[in-house]
């Protein structure tokens, strides 16, 4: 970009020969008071589009099939150039210059997923452990180099064998003495939580989920044991069962006959992103869970769940406005962890009864 209005036709006329030097042919289109855009093309089938706007901006993108490094360093090198022929030319009137990363597509392995806020994320995958179609969703297992293997629930980066912190954070970060006590899990299909808890020798731990997919659990207790331990190999255990069910009926069953639970952590869903709640389902969703755990739980029991990232405020403040629409008075409080394979800032809540004076 320059400091001031780019003169297009010397832009252009300074970059020509470096394309065509490459054997490329040029075609150009010229609009009045709009500018030009260049359109190279090699016989190889590469290509390079020369983008000079007059308020300032040059854009320069390249695209070539290149499965080896010499095809990547080639590209580099045409970029090299490019850079030097304008820092030559108009070196006093340029304000900046940046060079992205190129981006892979078409491969095996596909590297980038969304950040909750909308940003592109850029993961170092080198392996497709896990890749199958259930009734209910895709559900991959990617391997990071970093981050270990990373469970990816229909595009939505869900747990990674790195993220322990997501774990403790929504379990109360180490704050809950969880002995002897009875603990209901919503969601969890990763097994993490319930293999943390279990070793906090609770008297009994449930874990059931909305369309619990079978398939999670069985590529996770294969592909996923650095976070899930051996919990998953069988449902029932000393002290934990594994319920296959809806998680609304059995939250209705267990609310009709009086059971109650010390704590309920709910890994069922982030708070959604849409901001007109009366208009989604899954604030309806969220609502009807919410309403069912607080008549599971305990007077002096808490209620444990993620929220979303930090960067999406106003999903946030909707989400503790509906702890105020409930059919008890509750209070919450809620803490910010970096969790590694999510590269953002999340929010975990805690949530209880409003004690009330006798």
């Amino acid at each position: 970009s320059f400091n001031l209005a780019a003169d297009c036709n010397a832009v252009l006329k300074a970059l020509q020969p470096i394309f065509q030097e490459q054997g490329m042919t040029e075609t150009v289109h010229n609009w009045e008071d709009h500018g030009y855009l260049a359109t190279y093309i090699k016989k190889n089938g590469s290509f390079a589009n020369l983008r000079i706007h007059p308020h300032g901006l040059v854009l320069v993108d390249l695209q070539s099939y290149n499965d080896h490094m010499k095809g990547r360093e080639e590209v580099d090198q045409l970029l090299n150039k490019v850079e030097e022929r304008m820092k030559e030319l108009f070196h006093g009137n340029i304000k900046r210059v940046k060079r992205l990363p190129a981006i892979l597509r078409g491969g095996v392995i596909d590297r980038y997923w969304p950040t909750a806020d909308g940003r592109l994320v850029e993961y170092d995958i080198d392996e497709v452990v896990y890749d199958e179609d259930s009734p209910f969703q895709n559900i991959k297992i990617l391997h990071s180099k970093q981050f270990g293997n990373i469970l990816i629930l229909s595009g939505d980066v869900n747990l990674a064998e790195s993220d322990l912190a997501y774990t403790q954070a929504i379990m109360g970060s180490g704050k809950e003495d969880y002995t002897g006590k009875e603990v209901l899990i919503l969601g969890g299909g990763d097994g993490g939580i319930l293999y943390e808890i279990v070793k906090l020798k609770p008297k009994m731990v449930t874990m059931v989920a909305s369309n619990i997919d079978q398939m999670v659990i069985d590529g996770c207790k294969k592909y996923m044991r650095k976070t899930c331990g051996d919990v998953l190999d069988n449902l029932k255990g000393e002290c934990y069962q594994v319920l296959i069910e809806d998680c609304i009926p059995v939250l209705k069953r267990y609310a009709k006959e009086g059971r109650m639970f010390d704590y309920v952590i709910n890994d069922l869903t982030a708070v959604p992103i849409s901001t007109s709640p009366e208009e989604d389902s899954t604030w309806e969703f969220l609502r009807l869970i919410l309403d069912l755990s607080m008549k599971v739980l305990k007077q002096d029991g808490k209620y444990f769940t993620q929220g979303n990232c930090i960067n999406l405020t106003d999903a946030l403040t909707l989400y503790e406005e509906q702890l105020s629409r409930l059919y008890c008075p509750v209070e919450f409080s809620k803490e910010t962890v970096c969790v590694p394979s999510y590269m953002e800032l999340w929010v975990f809540y805690t949530i209880w009864k409003k004690q009330t004076d006798i």
